[in-house]
């Protein structure tokens, strides 16, 4: 079992740490859409064969992820096949399918206590691999709820992934502008994820046309400390990455409270002021971690550029 994060790793540096600003829906059974995804500027792709995908289509949209998984072309995003409710028809033939192709992460839906995990989990090692990181959809009340000992499940959680559109219908609410019935949910799953060291990424935006709602929605969850946002058309990628990555004032600053507080610490003294604020540990590890997202987002843009 996971235990919540230290403050001597709180700046949520572990192993499965990465960018992903933006995370693109790709539907597996679209083989122009996937060779194109090579090429686009997302952060993680997610090769999707869930619901998206029609029931005669299923089948070939597997074939196609593994086909295209295996070959490769992608560079640095991180790769992810979403499969199939692991109830359904479709869902324990394709965790075997994928579970040893070479995929970064495998997102499961429907993910609603801590035995989800655990099933999903069994059913890897069965399918003969007990080592690659999982994401875990977050998309009804009942998992909002459990949000916290389904994120303490396991380490090999990788991602916590709103799905924010299923959650609303549930929750019966109404689409509005400041997204006012999804702000308890998101701070819910946020405080879990955290506890446990874990990413979280906001769910998609429906309304391909609304640009200027969409980009309230980025900057929003932004400013809630989420790490990114799901998205369903390479149109909104340049919303999601620009939102999401650090301004070079944020890094600049980021590296005066390390210096400072560094300095102030050598001096005798515990804290310092830097532009007016008062800076102590956390925000210095909180600024370690704002310096090594932009470092790695730098790495990840220039590759995709060339």
């Amino acid at each position: 079992m996971s235990s919540p994060q230290t403050k001597d790793n709180s700046a949520g540096l572990n192993s499965l740490f990465r960018p992903r600003r933006s995370m693109l829906y790709v539907p597996g059974c679209n083989t122009r859409y996937i060779n194109k995804a090579r090429s686009l500027h997302a952060d993680s792709v997610i090769l999707d064969l869930g619901n998206p995908i029609l029931i005669e289509a299923k089948e070939e949209a597997r074939a196609n992820v593994v086909a295209a998984v295996k070959q490769g072309g992608f560079g640095s995003r991180e790769v992810v096949v979403r499969v199939n409710d692991i109830d359904s028809p479709w869902g324990k033939d394709d965790i075997y399918a994928v579970a040893n192709i070479g995929a970064d992460a495998i997102l499961f839906p429907n993910i609603d206590t801590k035995q989800d995990v655990l099933t999903v989990l069994d059913i890897l090692a069965d399918a003969g691999n007990g080592t690659v990181p999982i994401m875990v959809m977050i998309e009804s009340p009942l998992a909002v709820l459990h949000a916290e000992e389904i994120a303490s499940a396991s380490d090999r959680i990788a991602c916590m992934v709103m799905a924010t559109s299923d959650l609303l219908s549930h929750l019966r609410g109404r689409v509005t502008y400041e997204r006012l019935p999804l702000l308890t949910s998101l701070s819910m799953v946020q405080l879990a994820a955290r506890a446990y060291g874990r990413s979280i990424v906001d769910g998609i935006s429906t309304n391909f046309k609304d640009m200027h709602s969409f980009e309230y929605a980025c900057r929003m969850g932004r400013d809630l400390g989420l790490d990114g946002k799901t998205l369903v058309h390479p149109l909104q990628l340049d919303y999601c990455n620009d939102a999401y990555t650090p301004k070079r004032e944020e890094v600049e600053l980021a590296k005066e409270i390390i210096s400072a507080l560094a300095a102030a610490n050598a001096a005798g003294r515990g804290t310092v002021v830097v532009e007016g604020r008062l800076i102590e540990r956390h925000q210095v590890e909180a600024a370690k971690r704002l310096l090594r997202l932009s470092e790695m987002i730098q790495t990840l843009e220039t590759e995709i550029e060339r």
